[in-house]
């Protein structure tokens, strides 16, 4: 019998204590594995709910160009998959905030599902994000998942059909990612209104946590977000951060993204 998601559980505490939860992602290994771990430590210290890292990849097709150009720098610096369980024991050995890990799915396959839940649960990690797989597909990962106690967070687009939310509800456990464009990630000045129109539609089927994610850079759009939905997402704006100015840049950023979860 499974225990309640941890992740689930930041975002209910999230909600109790403001608007909603504040998720933060940053790839592994940029732009160094030890810089990484210390800018997701930051993230957290500095008011991020949950902490979502990257795993580099080869073909990132869904990451914008500030994503892609930072996974890419991973990737030349040597990042490899193991490295991501050590950033994950590193992160939740200094701070409470739950760490999931966004990956495409060949890298687990690879990797070997069962071994990669047993090591990312071992490492601390909460659970996996996985953009690139459907519920009908993941007959593995719901198995390997299960055993190692670990949530799993499946996306839902405005393009899914209610039989697809369906399954997205019934297969996440701790959120549904909730895409808010058709597009590749990547800041944009508005976030898109399809999200919220998604999210009514995901709670017609009983989600228990949506949250919003692809296009979120600002702490105004954070509170717009947390006004229908139960977390904010935010990428880009945080790479960016840490790109031009380093951990001190991305706390700041981190703090300001995450006064947006206050209520005022």
């Amino acid at each position: 019998m499974s225990t309640e998601s941890t992740v689930g559980a930041a975002i209910r505490a999230s909600k109790q204590e403001g608007a909603g939860a504040v998720i933060g992602y940053l790839p592994v290994g940029f732009p160094t594995l030890g810089t990484s771990v210390e800018a997701a430590v930051a993230m957290a210290r500095s008011g991020i709910d949950v902490i979502e890292l990257g795993l580099p990849y080869s073909d990132p097709v869904m990451d914008g160009p500030v994503i892609q150009a930072a996974t890419q720098r991973s990737l030349a610096e040597g990042f490899r998959v193991r490295d991501v369980f050590t950033a994950v024991r590193e992160i939740t050995s200094a701070v409470e905030s739950p760490v999931v890990v966004m990956t495409y799915w060949n890298p687990v396959e690879q990797y070997g599902v069962q071994r990669f839940a047993d090591d990312l649960a071992a490492a601390g990690g909460a659970g996996l994000i996985t953009p690139d797989l459907i519920p009908d597909e993941a007959s593995a990962w719901l198995a390997a998942s299960e055993a190692a106690d670990l949530d799993r967070v499946f996306l839902a687009a405005p393009s899914s059909s209610e039989a697809r939310l369906r399954q997205a509800v019934a297969a996440s456990r701790g959120f549904v990612y909730t895409v808010s464009t058709m597009g590749i990630t990547g800041a944009r000045s508005d976030v898109d209104a399809a999200a919220a129109t998604l999210v009514a539609r995901l709670r017609a089927v009983d989600v228990e946590h949506a949250c919003v994610g692809l296009g979120i850079s600002t702490a105004q759009q954070v509170r717009e977000v947390l006004g229908y939905a139960d977390g904010a997402i935010v990428g880009s704006a945080f790479v960016r951060a840490l790109a031009e100015g380093g951990v001190p840049q991305l706390a700041d950023v981190a703090a300001d993204l995450a006064s947006g979860a206050r209520v005022v």
